[in-house]
């Protein structure tokens, strides 16, 4: 009354559109009511007229609506003769499941949405030539994953950021079979002076033939890989006092790549014209020496997996390998990176994709991370074919399928929604509530799996 314009024995002066007005309800009618809700309808400023929503939640039904008898009672409810129907539909591809041996579970997750209108029947599979959105939401550190090994080193890469920051350093337990120390002591007193080859602890046999392993690693990178496994603050002066020696006698001359920036690798150039600053390896220097070599050793991996695969060009990814910006800058960059690389690996293994959809799933997460911080729980949305992952769900239940019958146009539209979901959309519906049980598994899940109904009913009132 207070919206209509008509009311003027009321006095209301001039009407201003009030915001929408939204009741919480318990769901104890017949119907199930858990909203009732009123939303001015404006052309410029004037009021035109109010709609008016009911939405109930029903989890204890015995079988599912009728297509057809829905559209027949929109028709009547809004003296309607043509109505069109729209379909959602959103399957669940990829659910990580709580780790073996740990409180947390991983919230990553690959959905699809799919739209498509002209809707035949109650809950049909969305034809090929749907619409979709893939929706991937991935954290980094599933030991399933194939580059977890590469997200233990950058852990142990972030160990030494934080250390660099807070000022104490956690060391890793000695995992390796020989310490860090005798590693680097055996590299370094190679008789042979033989071409080491590619240490490949941080790449898994698994996933080689995605995540190739480079053959080109330097001096210095080499010495990441082993120095990787030190364990405590003296055994990483121990082995950085056992380089610099070497380097300041002579008995080695290694190469490095160009345009490397760390200490460490200005130091080796130093050595080649016979003489090497004195470095003294106190406080902060040795633990930001090693930040420096695996930094430019990882950064290489990730580019070397973006520009190989052709999903990048070394221009596009200038921002992620800056050394313009501080240590601390440099790590969160890398960070962004690998989480790139989590998508687009557990994209080619899990959904089989090729180039032609993870170059632009790329450009989408490259863009993301030029302008935003580090988010793991960010969802990133790529736009399909449904054709493309239809075999991933086609024998699944979905997670929320839904179906909109409208009639009328623009501003005098109304809608009926019905939508059936696996959780209920209603946060405040009462845990009694028993549901209606699939006799299928949902997402590879072994439980039964309930659903809830929600049905969203529109009627308006034209003022005018």
């Amino acid at each position: 009354m207070a919206q209509n314009p008509n009311m003027t024995h009321l006095e209301l002066g001039e009407v201003v559109a009030l915001p929408p007005l939204w009741i919480r309800c318990d769901g104890s009618d017949p119907e199930h009511t858990y909203w009732l809700g009123a939303e001015p309808l404006k052309a410029g400023n004037k009021i035109t007229g109010i709609n008016l929503y009911m939405v109930t939640c029903d989890a204890d039904k015995t079988c599912f609506a009728n297509l057809e008898e829905l559209k027949m009672e929109h028709k009547i409810n809004h003296h309607s003769s043509v109505v069109t129907t729209k379909g959602f539909a959103q399957y669940e591809l990829i659910r990580a499941a709580a780790i073996e041996d740990t409180t947390v579970e991983s919230e990553s997750s690959i959905c699809v949405d799919i739209t498509w209108n002209t809707v035949d029947k109650i809950l049909e599979t969305p034809p090929l030539i749907s619409a979709a959105t893939l929706n991937i939401g991935l954290e980094s550190g599933d030991p399933r994953s194939p580059v977890y090994q590469l997200y233990r080193e950058l852990q142990f890469l972030l160990g030494l950021a934080e250390g660099l920051k807070t000022g104490v350093t956690e060391w890793p337990e000695l995992l390796e079979s020989e310490p860090a120390f005798e590693l680097v002591q055996e590299f370094l007193t190679d008789k042979l002076f033989q071409k080491i080859r590619c240490d490949t602890e941080a790449v898994d046999s698994s996933m080689k033939s995605i995540f190739s392993e480079r053959g080109d690693l330097d001096f210095a990178e080499q010495l990441w890989c082993k120095m990787k496994s030190v364990c405590s603050y003296q055994e990483l002066v121990m082995c950085f006092t056992l380089i610099l020696k070497s380097l300041e006698r002579g008995e080695i001359q290694p190469w490095i790549h160009h345009g490397s920036s760390s200490l460490l690798s200005k130091l080796i150039q130093q050595s080649y014209h016979g003489k090497i600053e004195a470095v003294a390896l106190t406080g902060i220097t040795p633990i930001q020496m090693l930040l420096e070599i695996g930094l430019d050793k990882m950064k290489k991996d990730y580019v070397s997996y973006f520009i190989g695969q052709e999903l990048a060009t070394l221009t596009y990814l200038d921002y992620f390998i800056s050394t313009s910006v501080d240590l601390q800058e440099q790590v969160h960059r890398v960070q962004k990176l690998h989480h790139m690389l989590e998508i687009m690996v557990s994209c080619t293994v899990l959904l089989q994709f090729k180039h032609e959809n993870l170059f632009p799933l790329t450009q989408i997460c490259m863009k993301y991370y030029r302008e935003n911080p580090l988010d793991e729980k960010h969802v990133f949305q790529l736009p399909i074919r449904s054709a493309l992952v239809n075999k991933f769900y086609q024998d699944d239940h979905p997670k929320v399928w839904k179906v909109d019958i409208s009639s009328g146009h623009g501003p005098k539209e109304v809608k009926t929604t019905w939508q059936v979901t696996t959780n209920p959309l209603v946060e405040h519906m009462t845990s009694n509530n028993t549901g209606l049980l699939s006799d299928s598994t949902v997402a590879g899940s072994s439980e039964e799996s309930m659903y809830f109904i929600t049905v969203v009913k529109c009627s308006q009132v034209q003022f005018t």
